[in-house]
């Protein structure tokens, strides 16, 4: 894990999944100050990383968002990571941190659960535009 860039705060996403392909898009539109990195989980290097971290790959689907060397978070306590690194209004969706992150998982979890239902997915991860490789670290 030493080549990952530490001034960075990497996004590990299910690359196949339509939702969290949006939320990447979403994000990478929204990060004007270059704070993130994404990785699809279902890479090497996702693979890695969860394994560094003591993650078990089998029980992975959920968002987890990395700060080598500093912490990881996992599901809802990520989003509301990416919403407070993001600022401006969506800073306003950490509010939900008053609530139990149990409560703000269980949301989490049942999305998760229905999101290939709802949304759908793709056959292999996307793969980033020239203008957007070097967000995404391989």
């Amino acid at each position: 894990m030493l080549n990952l860039p530490k001034d960075k705060k990497i996004i590990l996403f299910d690359g196949v999944c339509n939702l969290c392909n949006s939320a990447v898009q979403f994000i990478l539109k929204q990060d004007k100050k270059d704070i993130f990195r994404f990785v699809a989980l279902q890479s090497y290097l996702g693979q890695e990383i969860i394994k560094y971290i003591g993650i078990d790959a089998k029980n992975i689907d959920s968002i987890i968002l990395y700060q080598p060397g500093i912490a990881y978070y996992y599901k809802s306590e990520a989003a509301l990571e990416i919403a407070k690194s993001l600022g401006g209004i969506y800073y306003f969706g950490t509010l939900f941190s008053i609530l139990p992150t149990s409560f703000n998982n269980y949301i989490y979890d049942y999305i998760a659960k229905n999101r290939y239902k709802w949304y759908g997915k793709k056959e292999s991860c996307m793969i980033p535009t020239k203008e957007l490789q070097a967000k995404f670290l391989e």
